[in-house]
Parts: structure tokens; C-alpha cells; sequence
């Protein structure tokens, strides 16, 4: 395969990962190469922008269980809904005659034969071009594929924490108008972090998030800040933390705070 089908179908998967990107679901590569795009690219911009607040309203939107007599209200209307029938084509139907068949002189099915070995040489010169450019698009939506099912399962798992029982939220001000807000939950043992206000990172910047176990405070998630509303699942269980920390990291993030934190929450006793 040519590096140049392969990027091609890669630079055309870009545009695929806003919503990926928007949930923090992309691997470290991944988001790189995306925050590169990002950069040059208003249309997916505005989408990751709106698809954070988006994912932020629907995180903090109050949870309803349905009426138990609706998954049954549902199943009846489908019984009633009536499938349209297949289209058949004009000529399937029997309303187009059949082509009449006419013979054609020798010299012209000659030159017809001629005609079709250059054709047929042409597509089996441009054969190799045309599979180069059929692998680089599977890749591509391969891989989409990929990081679609990740921002599900990752979008599935806040959700959950968010309408758990026993969700608990702490909120503090981040400095310059910005505000985090965690909701935490025992019983699943994940926490989520609801961002908004916050300015974007200086160039080679990124903000990280920390659990505090005791004194010490242990990597959970990257979140990558665009000044719009934002929600992320943190990395790891909560385990024994007694609380949370952001602060300014490197891009790529650290192994431990190099910087004063932005702000910390405790959280509350089990």
C-alpha cells in the first residue's frame, strides 16, 4: 500500500473522531493526531465544542425511570405499524420489452474485441492503485470503527455513574470564571468530571486530573479543554481515594503533578 493512499484515508478518518474526542475516548496518539487537525479545522471545532456541552447537560440532566406499562406500549404500535412493500423495478415488472437482439457485421465484433482488451488492460493497470485505495478506506473505517465502540462503552459508564444511587457531586472554582464539578459514586467505583469555563492550555499543555490516595496523587485522565463545557470519566477506579486534583501538565500528561493544582475536592466519607 502507498503512503499516500494510507494517509489519505487516514486524514479522511479524522473528521470521524469529534465525538470520540469530545468524551476523551481517544487513545494518546490518537488525540494527538486529532489536536493537530483540530487546529486547522473550524468545522470540527465547533462540533467537539458543541458535543462537550452537549455530553455535559446530558450528565447533569435529571435521571426518570420510564412508566413500567411502556416497553409494552412500545411492542403494540409496532404490531400495528404496516411494512411497505419491496419496489420492483419497471423492468422487472414486465412493463419495459426485452431488447431486441440484432446482429452486427464481422468487422465491427472485431473491433469491439479490440476495444475491450484495451479496456480490460487499462483496469488491470490501475488494478493495483484501486486496491491500495480499498485496503487504506477498511483500515480506516476499521480502526473508526474502533474508537466508535471505546466512546460507547466510555459514554455507557458515565451515564451509569451519573444515575447511580448514590451519586454524590462536589463542586469548586477552577480560577478565571471556570468551575469543576465531580460526581462521584461508591457503589460503581468511577467518578466523572464536569469542566467548564476552562481557557485552552498553552501550547504543549494539557490539563490532568489526579486521584488523592493519601498523600499520594495518581494519574486519571486527560481533559482536553477547548473553553467549552466538558464531561469525562476518570481513569481508574476510585478505590481509597480520598479526593481530586487538576493541574497543568506537559502534553502527554505526567506520572506525578508538576505544577500547583488549578484546585482539589475532598471527597465525602463512605
Amino acid at each position: 500500500m502507498s503512503a499516500a493512499a494510507k494517509g489519505a484515508g487516514r486524514d479522511a478518518e479524522l473528521h470521524t473522531l469529534t465525538g470520540a474526542y469530545a468524551l476523551n475516548a481517544l487513545g494518546d496518539r490518537e488525540r494527538v493526531r486529532f489536536e493537530r487537525h483540530l487546529a486547522v479545522c473550524a468545522a470540527c471545532e465547533q462540533e467537539v465544542r458543541e458535543l462537550g456541552a452537549t455530553a455535559t447537560r446530558l450528565g447533569l440532566a435529571a435521571t426518570e425511570t420510564p412508566p413500567s406499562a411502556m416497553k409494552s406500549q412500545v411492542l403494540a404500535r409496532i404490531s400495528t405499524v404496516r411494512q411497505e412493500p419491496p419496489k420492483v423495478a419497471a423492468a422487472e415488472a414486465g412493463r419495459i420489452p426485452a431488447p431486441v437482439h440484432r446482429a452486427r457485421p464481422a468487422g465491427r465484433r472485431r473491433l469491439s474485441r479490440l476495444v475491450l482488451a484495451a479496456c480490460v488492460a487499462g483496469l488491470a493497470a490501475l488494478g493495483g492503485v484501486t486496491v491500495a485505495q480499498q485496503r487504506a478506506a477498511e483500515e480506516a473505517r476499521a480502526e473508526a470503527r474502533e474508537v466508535a465502540e471505546l466512546a460507547q462503552r466510555r459514554t455507557q459508564a458515565l451515564a451509569d455513574v451519573l444515575a447511580a444511587p448514590d451519586v454524590r457531586t462536589l463542586s469548586t472554582a477552577l480560577g478565571k470564571g471556570a468551575a469543576g464539578t465531580v460526581a462521584l459514586s461508591r457503589e460503581r467505583d468511577r467518578a466523572v468530571f464536569l469542566a467548564s469555563g476552562l481557557p485552552r492550555p498553552d501550547s504543549g499543555k494539557v490539563y490532568q486530573l489526579w486521584f488523592a490516595d493519601g498523600g499520594t496523587m495518581r494519574p486519571a485522565g486527560l481533559l482536553a479543554s477547548a473553553g467549552s463545557a466538558e464531561a469525562l470519566l476518570m481513569d481508574g477506579a476510585v478505590g481509597r481515594a480520598t479526593g481530586m486534583g487538576i493541574t497543568v501538565e506537559p502534553s502527554g500528561g505526567s506520572p506525578a503533578p508538576t505544577s500547583e493544582p488549578l484546585g482539589l475536592l475532598s471527597f465525602p466519607a463512605r
